[in-house]
């Protein structure tokens, strides 16, 4: 085999990295589900980022207290790039949380788990398409 098997390397790994940001997404969403408390909340303002195109993408910062008493105010991770009336400053929104950890959140109707199921699908695709080149390959030498 000569070394152009390095090159399959490269969708290797980023199939690789695709699916392992997937799984934990979706690991972390069912666990939200499973031991998560809700919580009503506030959008307080937005995170604005921009990629490297320029690009903005808002991110939801809410607001909420746990039973407790502690004042929790966090960042989304998703941002989108427009904001619907419902996630404007000051609606009202329901938050889940983990209680052990109130960072590990999520804005129930804004928060979706489309995003880790793509990339664990897409990591998936990759990797198995890629080892499997790889195993023909080294079957047919």
């Amino acid at each position: 085999m000569q070394r152009e098997w390095l090159f399959s390397l490269i969708p290797l790994t980023i199939g690789v990295v695709f699916l392992s940001f997937g799984v934990y997404g979706l690991r972390r969403a069912k666990a939200l589900r499973r031991t998560g408390v809700t919580a009503p909340g506030r959008i307080v303002r937005h995170d604005v980022r921009r990629d490297d195109d320029g690009a903005r993408y808002h991110h939801p910062v809410a607001a909420w207290t746990t039973p407790d008493g502690l004042e929790c105010e966090h960042s989304s991770r998703f941002g989108r790039g427009s904001i619907g009336g419902r996630f404007g400053v000051g609606a009202l929104v329901v938050v889940r949380y983990d209680p052990e950890n109130p960072r590990r959140f999520e804005i129930q109707g804004w928060d979706s788990a489309i995003v880790d199921r793509t990339f664990t699908i897409l990591g998936a695709l990759l990797t198995a398409a890629t080892l499997t080149v790889l195993l023909v390959r080294l079957l047919t030498l």
